[in-house]
């Protein structure tokens, strides 16, 4: 009977190491046909850099670089323009107007119980996690960093956009505003501090380059989320020196611009925390904005060169999809002032960059696309079954077929039932209660001339019409926003209805 017992644990051991012997050759194997995913997030980030707008002879290398290695969109929209809903769009694959994530949300309440869009839905890193990768992740991800206990490994994020100097240079983030009713700024700009060592970006960016000399057994995603170019925009003062002031372009201004704005379209636009265009020039403090702005677009290209530079010195660089995106675009005085918080073109559009196997280098695609297409695209690359949750199209056949370009569209909603979208060259934007604006951008890029009433664009107009979301569903009850009134007022109003 003993002999028995001892055949009997003697092939179970055996059949057990077949077994973890198998499963070992399985994610060897995993580890040598899933590529790994490099997903890196810059925030606020417009589309001056070199490989699209080139704006004021900006000095982008690195984007460059990355725009050489892959697939460069240049019309690319955020689904808000406004970091927390647009983040939780990216993340969750559904549009604000499915969510009613129209403000912002604390990451551990995007998916919750109380949300039946979002209550049992899988973020981006967690499907990667799900279907046998490793997940990291550090910085700004989602609004904060991410919800509790997403990432295998997380490297959290350093609270705030600091560091700060003791007193602000010049901005002291009240402006005009009435302290109770609209938020404060972090607005400010000017050289701090004195080492880029000393900038949060700088430790996200050591972090990952020590992940991506790292051992795995099974394929990663690394997440890594920068804080610039977010007001303020500090850095260090070499960043400066690029830039002579001398040198300086400033964006395409027009004063008289807004007198053609609907009324719901000025409530949004009331910014008076932020710096006027008009002050900017009376104060000769508008060049010097765009400088910094400009100095912090240089200064993240550096940190992502580093991060690049790891993953082309690893043993990954031949096996990694990179996908580079922004969280919205900024304005830097069109429209009268220096912020997002618009459906206009430069607050919804922003860089969207991929790269990786199978896909064509040094390709720009000019045709509107979402960045709610990040998700499924990365799928897609990655050879995983596509999530039937995502309510966006993988960019896949596009990139490398150009497959889709006349049909391409894409759709930005800020608040509830406010949407624009952008397709043929033509920007549509109907608000809340019915008025509209249209732009024809082959003859009017800035925007400056409303033609919603002309009869020349009639046709048109209706055909942008019926492609805005039908589903408009109420504010989140755990999402808000408290910096400008018109949001306040609209999530209480809509509530009762």
């Amino acid at each position: 009977m003993k002999k028995l017992v001892f055949l009997g644990a003697v092939i179970t051991l055996l059949i057990s190491s077949c077994k973890s012997n198998a499963s070992r050759e399985e994610v060897s194997e995993n580890q040598e046909t899933k590529p790994n995913v490099l997903f890196i997030a810059v925030d606020d980030l417009n589309n001056m850099i070199g490989p699209i707008d080139n704006f004021s002879n900006v000095k982008t290398p690195n984007f460059d670089r990355l725009a050489n290695m892959g697939v460069t969109f240049t019309n690319a929209h955020v689904q808000a323009p406004l970091c927390g809903p647009s983040r939780a769009s990216i993340m969750t694959g559904l549009r604000p107007s499915t969510t009613g994530i129209y403000g912002m949300a604390p990451d551990n309440e995007v998916r919750r119980d109380g949300n039946p869009a979002t209550k049992d839905i899988t973020f981006l890193p967690e499907y990667f996690k799900n279907n046998g990768y490793h997940t990291m992740g550090i910085g700004k991800l989602f609004h904060i960093h991410a919800p509790d206990s997403l990432f295998d490994e997380s490297g959290g994020r350093v609270k705030g956009f600091g560091p700060l100097p003791e007193k602000r240079f010049v901005w002291d983030g009240r402006g005009k505003g009435i302290k109770g009713i609209h938020g404060k700024t972090s607005t400010d700009w000017g050289a701090f501090p004195e080492s880029d060592t000393l900038m949060p970006d700088h430790a996200s960016a050591n972090w990952a380059i020590e992940r991506l000399q790292s051992e795995y057994d099974k394929p990663f995603f690394l997440g890594v989320g920068f804080l610039r170019v977010h007001v303020p925009l500090y850095v260090p003062q070499k960043w400066f020196d690029l830039y002579p002031l001398e040198s300086i372009e400033t964006p395409p201004y027009k004063s008289d611009d807004l007198n053609d704005i609907p009324p719901v379209g000025m409530k949004i636009n009331d910014l008076p925390m932020m710096p006027s265009t008009e002050w900017a020039k009376e104060s000769g403090e508008w060049k010097k904005i765009v400088q910094a702005y400009l100095a912090c677009v240089s200064f993240v290209d550096y940190e992502l060169g580093r991060v690049l530079d790891a993953l082309e010195n690893s043993k990954y660089t031949d096996n990694t999809v990179i996908v580079l995106w922004s969280d919205h675009g900024y304005r830097l005085g069109e429209k009268g002032t220096f912020a997002k918080h618009a459906l206009w073109e430069t607050a919804t559009k922003a860089p969207l960059l991929f790269a990786g196997p199978g896909l064509p280098k040094g390709k720009k695609i000019d045709a509107p696309v979402e960045m709610l297409s990040i998700y499924p695209t990365l799928l897609e690359l990655s050879a995983l079954p596509a999530y039937e949750r995502n309510e966006g199209n993988s960019l896949v056949a596009m990139m490398q077929n150009d497959e889709g370009l006349s049909e391409a569209r894409a759709i930005t909603t800020f608040g509830m039932n406010n949407h624009a979208i952008k397709m043929n060259g033509y920007r549509y934007i109907q608000y809340e209660d019915g008025k509209e604006e249209f732009y024809d951008h082959r003859s009017d890029p800035n925007e400056w001339t409303n033609e919603a009433e002309n009869p020349k664009y009639k046709v048109q107009i209706e055909k942008m019409k019926v492609l805005l979301p039908t589903k408009n569903v109420k504010w989140d009850a755990a999402s808000k926003y408290t910096f400008q009134p018109y949001f306040v007022e609209q999530k209480a109003r809509t509530s009762l209805e």
